[in-house]
């Protein structure tokens, strides 16, 4: 005998939602609280996973214990299962345990067939109902158990419908509908090749079957992977016996909400069908009406049904979504959930439930899903108004934007300039097209992943962003893009969507971002609780002010190399690189310091008294020099084409020869970082030089400076050991030692690459703080080119399960974290006072943060526009796991 895998609604309770998935749970516990639930039983989430396992087979086990249910609803319900004269009927709908609305299908009146239809007939003495009933179950039975296309039937019942001259379902005939009955049955051996089963019990395995297949349907497989539902869930099947709201004008169906999931405001919201069954609502065959009416029209049931609604809400602490049907003016609730609603909704219930003593401020808190905190933070589309989607990439950064087509970054600034909005296509972007990027709304980049550099300067800047949109093709020299078999030209508009990664036709209606009331108070219990502090990512001072206005407490990474992709110091920059000798360098370098101090002072003073941790450069040499293909084609012209003067060809030769000579096989492995730094001391000297220049001279004005100088790329403690020397002689140069005192200046490192992660105690001998760069880090660690990863088969990886999720946008705590956690821990025993944090895209992930909480970082760092978002998953990180030392030493235990 298998284990119990059939539950009665009287026998379970909220606690065994796991077993019975939410819809069980809920039944279970509103039949315990005594509210009118019409009585069934619930097949478990184990007995959903054991028919999987088997082959999708229902064992002969449960069907035996199917059986026993069976009978004792009928005795709840002085009714029998497949009887001619008294019939029981029911539903058998889908219930997971995370709530997936209208994912799954749901089969009505089961247990009809040409016998029990006549006694439902003169049972309720309604023949009209009766064949409604049975043609709705064909109908159903028909889509969800045998696969065949709704609009087969939706054909036949239009043309009964033209046929009776009529125009609602309620207005056709019994004598319509017996004949529909006789079309479906044709319709559905044409189609299958097998009758409509007449036995109840085959209907019923057939469709317990389906509801456990529908698991795995299309649309169910997309909404667990946006939502991050595991498929190892399962989904539970709910047997319930029918009430029937259409059998006549005492009996209606509908849904409310004990508050309005679009404002979040405390109304009585929903609405309901006289004469119909619940899937008339939810299918928009008719137009429902406000449940405002219901009071005027069943002015009882109204009040039956808001004081229950408020009972569930007291019950569950939460907005709920509630079914019912209303049978022969009788009340019945058919399921409880908790209603999804929109972001600001979420946020001003779970500030109103705290007003109204029903939660805790940590309860509110914890219940907020951060990710939905984009909705309010960027501007986003009007769904409604989306027809037309050209493809689909990697939803990079998020928000929304619409612009007329550019494909370079010069026809992008000149439009711009002309009063034009733009968006910015490439194949992807490179620090020249920097210009452009600002200019535009948004950036569509065909190839590239979610690190790369058109992801993170979008990000950075707050602009929409899609990337590796491989669906286009982007032909620079005609200016068109390519979807199949889709032209989209130069000028035409497009929406791009960058929290889905959509790429869409037309010029869509925006709303704009909103940080609302609510949000801010919602973000101040958030601070009150969490532990773990909320830095930002920033590179220059406008990016700083937005992010200490959006609560960061610091910067957390000022990447200089983003400094310089202006149109005015990007010359200067690779002239610094291209020089010949140390000479030719200095003089590039004496033309940048200026531009650095300016920066460096800014952000100080936008930061005033906060820490500011400035990466030393660390350019991947290929973003920064011309074109080797673009040079060696203008080479060839100029050779045999007899095109341009003398000095051109010469200065083409010299800087081909000079971009051949720094070329990389693998530049991302080459010389950047602390390299760049060793063997050319003299960039690092100037970068060293400018922010205590800086510093010096917002100290002289009152402003409080607390600088922490990362060094870059360290895979060995001589390299730090060699670059902190460099720092501090330059401090003291600069300072002088009265002012040092007042500028209590950090040097640490970046760890990106393993061997400083398992090097970390002799490392930590030249650091005062560790920040580790998790995108980096992830890429060393896999030994995956991110770019090339995310472009071409880290989809397929885990689409196919062989990851979890992509560890660029989620951390791998089991292979990075490990590196992570060895490092802190040989870091600290050390140097217990050792700062750590992270600053790669991770530190606005929200599972990324709980690891970073529980390894007792002190702080993550995240791009600008996602600090809200890192605030509330902090604090929820400590309300789920305590003080990180606790938890250690609970799991040592």
């Amino acid at each position: 005998m298998i284990q119990k895998q059939v539950v009665p609604f009287q026998e379970g309770n909220a606690s065994m939602k796991a077993l019975l998935g939410g819809k069980g749970a809920n039944l279970a516990e509103m039949t315990r609280a005594g509210l009118p639930v019409p009585p069934g039983f619930t097949i478990t989430t184990e007995a959903c996973l054991a028919f999987f396992k088997v082959g999708n087979r229902i064992s002969e086990g449960l069907l035996e214990q199917i059986a026993e249910a069976l009978k004792q609803l009928e005795k709840q319900k002085g009714q029998t299962f497949g009887d001619a004269s008294n019939p029981l009927l029911v539903s058998v709908r889908s219930g997971s345990v995370s709530s997936m609305p209208g994912m799954m299908d749901t089969i009505l009146n089961l247990g009809l067939n040409d016998l029990t239809v006549q006694g439902l007939a003169a049972l309720t003495n309604n023949e009209k109902f009766a064949y409604d009933c049975y043609r709705r179950l064909m109908q159903m039975f028909g889509n969800v158990v045998l696969g065949i296309e709704g609009y087969h039937f939706e054909q036949l019942l239009h043309r009964l419908k033209e046929k009776e001259g009529v125009q609602q379902d309620q207005d056709v005939t019994a004598d319509g509908w017996k004949s529909l009955i006789e079309d479906y049955k044709a319709c559905i051996l044409a189609k299958t090749g097998q009758a409509f089963p007449q036995h109840v019990y085959e209907q019923l395995r057939l469709a317990v079957e389906a509801v456990f297949k529908s698991w795995n349907n299309q649309r169910a497989q997309i909404y667990r992977k946006i939502n991050r539902i595991p498929d190892e869930q399962g989904t539970a099947v709910n047997i319930q016996s029918m009430v029937f709201g259409n059998m006549g004008s005492s009996c209606g169906t509908g849904v409310v909400f004990t508050r309005n999931p679009s404002t979040g405001e405390n109304t009585f919201f929903g609405e309901y069908l006289i004469n119909a069954q619940g899937e008339d609502v939810v299918a928009g065959i008719r137009t429902p009406l406000a449940i405002a009416a219901l009071k005027s029209e069943m002015p009882q049931i109204y009040e039956q049904l808001f004081s229950a609604s408020k009972q569930l809400e007291k019950h569950y602490k939460d907005m709920q979504d509630i079914e019912f049907t209303v049978e022969n003016n009788k009340l019945y609730l058919l399921q409880t959930r908790n209603g999804k609603r929109n972001a600001q909704a979420a946020l001003k219930i779970a500030v109103d439930l705290v007003q109204e003593s029903l939660l805790t401020k940590q309860e509110a808190v914890e219940r907020i899903e951060v990710s939905h905190l984009d909705q309010l933070l960027h501007r986003g589309i009007d769904e409604e108004a989306v027809k037309d989607v050209l493809a689909k990439g990697l939803p990079a950064s998020p928000g929304a934007a619409v612009g007329q087509l550019v494909f370079d970054a010069d026809t992008a600034a000149e439009w711009s300039r002309a009063g034009k909005t733009v968006i910015l296509a490439r194949n992807e972007t490179t620090p020249e097209d920097i210009h452009g990027v600002i200019a535009s709304e948004g950036v569509l980049t065909s190839r590239g992943g979610m690190t790369s550099h058109a992801a993170v300067v979008a990000r950075g800047m707050g602009k929409p962003c899609v990337c590796g949109c491989e669906e286009v093709r982007i032909v620079l020299d005609e200016k068109r893009m390519f979807a199949g078999s889709r032209v989209v030209e130069e000028g035409d508009w497009i929406t791009l969507d960058g929290a889905s990664g959509r790429v869409i036709i037309g010029a869509m209606p925006l709303h704009e971002a909103r940080m609302t009331d609510e949000l801010l108070v919602m973000l101040k219990w958030a601070d009150d609780i969490r532990t773990l502090k909320v830095y930002a990512n920033a590179d220059n001072p406008e990016d700083a002010k937005i992010a200490r206005q959006l609560g960061a407490q610091g910067i957390g990474l000022c990447r200089t190399e983003h400094m310089f992709f202006s149109p005015t110091r990007l010359p200067v920059v690779q002239r610094m690189i291209l020089a010949d000798d140390k000479e030719d360098r200095l003089q590039a370098l004496a033309q940048l310091l200026p531009m650095q101090k300016s920066d460096f002072e800014g952000m100080f003073e936008e930061m005033d008294g906060l820490p500011v941790t400035i990466r030393l450069l660390d350019p991947p040499l290929h973003e920064f020099l011309p074109n080797l293909e673009d040079l060696q084609k203008r080479h060839s012209e100029l050779t045999y084409g007899h095109a341009g003067s003398d000095l051109e060809r010469e200065e083409i030769a010299h800087l081909l020869r000079k971009v051949q000579a720094l070329h990389e096989a693998n530049p991302m492995l080459g010389q950047r970082g602390c390299r760049l730094g060793i063997v050319y001391p003299e960039i690092y000297d100037m970068q060293i030089e400018a922010i205590f220049r800086a510093a010096s001279g917002c100290i002289d004005r009152g402003i409080r400076v607390l600088p922490e100088i990362m060094i870059p790329l360290v895979g060995h403690a001589n390299e730090l050991k060699i670059l902190r020397e460099l720092v501090d002689f330059v401090a003291e140069q600069v300072l002088g030692k009265d002012k040092l005192r007042d500028c209590p200046y950090k040097v640490g490192t970046m760890i990106e690459v393993p061997r400083a992660a398992l090097t970390a105690r002799q490392i930590v001998a030249y650091a005062d703080f560790f920040s580790f760069g998790t995108n980096d880090l992830t890429q060393m660690t896999y030994g995956y080119s991110r770019d090339d990863a995310e472009g071409k088969f880290l989809t397929h990886y885990v689409d196919q399960k062989l990851l979890p999720h992509n560890p660029f946008q989620v951390l791998d705590t089991e292979g990075v974290g490990q590196l992570i956690d060895l490092a802190v821990n040989a870091g600290r025993l050390v140097k217990p006072a050792l700062k750590t944090g992270i600053c790669g895209e991770h530190g606005g992930d929200k599972e990324s943060i709980f690891f970073c909480h529980l390894t007792g970082l002190d702080y993550v760092s995240c791009s600008p526009y996602r600090i809200p978002l890192a605030r509330i998953a902090a604090a929820q990180a400590f309300i789920m796991h305590g003080v990180p030392g606790e938890q250690k030493v609970a799991q040592a235990i």
